[in-house]
């Protein structure tokens, strides 16, 4: 074999090694929990995610503290994953009125961390929000 021909031999494989690497989604599924402060000085509240992934999609549910202390869970909607940015939709109900949360993250190693999108009296409202894998899931 010639060194050109060899030289492009070796290009080729770095490239597809590359383009391999770029298209590797992040390893999303699992269940993740995080806590938000309680209202009124109360304890912490804990969610947790349940996520399942299929190729760049994702799906599965979020569950939360309700008001009276039963848990709701929602589901997701719109779930993608592209490498290690994942994103998704949560939308709630309560007393007739719907509420749309837009999540986004970065999947790393057993930590998601990102901003949760809303709009709040036709303002838009962003937060940071991290999540931790469940250690029974690793």
């Amino acid at each position: 074999m010639k060194v050109n021909s060899k030289l492009k031999l070796l290009a080729f494989a770095l490239l597809f090694a590359a383009s391999a690497a770029a298209v590797h989604a992040a390893d999303a599924a699992g269940t993740w929990t995080w806590s938000t402060p309680g209202r009124n000085g109360g304890p912490d509240r804990i969610t947790t995610l349940t996520l399942k992934g299929d190729g760049g999609a994702l799906t599965g549910k979020v569950a939360s503290p309700g008001r009276d202390g039963t848990t709701i869970e929602t589901p997701i909607a719109n779930g993608k994953v592209d490498g290690d940015s994942i994103s998704f939709v949560v939308i709630s109900e309560f007393n007739g009125r719907s509420s749309t949360n837009t999540y986004t993250g970065t999947v790393s190693a057993d930590k998601i961390s990102g901003k949760i999108g809303s709009v709040r009296h036709g303002e838009p409202q962003s937060r940071h929000w991290e999540a931790k894998r469940a250690t029974e899931n690793k």
